[in-house]
């Protein structure tokens, strides 16, 4: 571990630690961005669920929207 005399760290270990959390985080992103496009079991019974018209969750067997067809 090398330190100056006041006993702060390089600048070189500083800027390569936040070079490794910027590829860290990076890479968590890509990682959520390709679980975001599975598609889940069940994610058909929901969009079923859904009004056609106006896109909101139907309860029972029809919607209250105005936009009815």
């Amino acid at each position: 571990m090398s330190s100056s005399k006041n006993g702060w760290r390089s600048d070189g270990l500083v800027c390569d630690m936040i070079i490794k959390v910027v590829l860290l985080f990076l890479i968590g992103m890509i990682v959520l961005a390709m679980f975001g496009k599975f598609k889940f079991p069940g994610q058909k019974q929901i969009e079923a669920a859904r009004c056609k018209a106006c896109g909101r969750f139907r309860i029972g067997r029809a919607c209250a929207c105005p936009k009815k067809k």
